[in-house]
């Protein structure tokens, strides 16, 4: 009932006269007892429930989640409200299309800087391939330090010849040991048939012990030829090997250099507009940095070429010199100075089995 008279209230015309004043209408009685009654009857329903919702609100709280913004004035319509999920998700999506975006930049500048080096790299190879056949065909002039290239063509031969003697000296050690265990084994033999043979004990006794004591001197020259290979394959693969990479490095740069040269001559050559000026500033630049690292290394290689003939010499009067007395002292038979030999240049022989950890390193 109630409803149906706030129904017919919100349906009804409101006449207005000219004056702007409302006009008296014969159902304002009704309409008046109506809403007083309807005023009553929500105010007892509003205040027990109310108090619900006052307690469920200061427990649970409002549901953030579910807030809207309202944009227009009162009584607009719903196109107006905006919620808030679609507010957080937009920005999410704007920080993951940044993010996004600042990887792409990222990636492209990576390209860009390795397309600039390949461009950089097969520039600089162009120019020193040109270079170097034109030196091959004689077309092209080189620079040329003859000091320092006598000395190099004086290292590679000896170089050369170091390795044909590491080799030999390699080839004796691995003869030799076989000798020295075909001694060993021989003395065995003869060890075992002076017990099983009465009637030549002494002889193969004699034998034995011979053996034996050629296969003690063996091991101890073995040691001192060991030490002794074991320094020129170092002062070969290593010292020398070292400073022949550098003078690698020193012939790069010297090709490059020369490249560069070159160039700029080319360029000096030519016209002088503004582009060409710009071009031969930038050679300029080129050529300077590419002898400035030529000299840098050909600095680099004197020094080591000298240090490395002092220490050559050094290395190889101790070694010439132990192997000299362990052999001689060998074939003369004579044991003490074969001892006292290592014990001069501090040769410490392993004892047989010492290549094998004891039990207590396997733990």
């Amino acid at each position: 009932m109630t409803d149906s008279i706030m129904s017919k209230a919100a349906t009804m015309e409101i006449p207005i006269n000219s004056n702007g004043d409302t006009g008296t209408l014969p159902e304002d009685d009704s309409l008046e007892q109506a809403a007083k009654l309807q005023w009553s009857l929500d105010e007892k329903v509003g205040s027990s429930r109310g108090t619900r919702d006052l307690q469920q609100v200061m427990v649970s709280g409002p549901n953030l989640n579910e807030t809207s913004i309202v944009s227009g004035g009162y009584g607009g319509t719903a196109e107006g409200i905006i919620p808030t999920s679609s507010i957080k998700g937009s920005n999410m999506h704007h920080s993951s299309s940044s993010s996004s975006v600042t990887a792409e930049e990222m990636t492209r500048g990576v390209a860009v800087e390795k397309l600039e080096t390949m461009k950089k790299w097969g520039l600089n190879t162009y120019k020193c391939t040109k270079q170097m056949i034109s030196e091959r065909f004689g077309r092209g002039s080189r620079t040329v330090d003859l000091e320092l290239e006598a000395q190099i063509e004086v290292l590679r031969d000896t170089k050369r010849k170091y390795e044909n003697v590491l080799r030999l000296a390699r080839a004796l050690t691995n003869h030799f040991y076989n000798m020295v265990q075909t001694q060993h084994a021989l003395g065995d033999t003869f060890a075992d048939l002076s017990q099983k043979s009465p009637e030549l004990r002494d002889e193969f006794g004699y034998n034995a012990e011979t053996q034996k004591l050629l296969c003690k001197n063996g091991e101890t020259l073995l040691g001192a030829i060991n030490f002794f290979v074991s320094s020129i394959n170092t002062l070969v693969n290593k010292t020398m090997e070292d400073t022949l990479m550098t003078i690698k490095m020193y012939e790069n740069a010297r090709l490059e250099f020369d490249a560069y040269r070159s160039d700029l001559e080319e360029l000096s050559m030519g016209p002088r507009d503004a582009v060409a000026m710009a071009r031969i500033d930038a050679a300029q630049q080129q050529y300077q940095v590419h002898k400035d690292k030529y000299e840098r290394l050909r600095s680099d290689v004197t020094i080591k070429l000298k240090f490395l003939e002092e220490n050559k010499v050094k290395v190889m009067h101790k070694q010439l010199l132990l192997f000299h007395n362990a052999i001689s002292a060998y074939f003369a038979g004579n044991q003490q100075q074969l001892e006292q030999t290592l014990k001069q240049f501090n040769i410490k022989l392993r004892p047989p089995g010492a290549d094998k950890p004891s039990w207590l390193e396997e733990q």
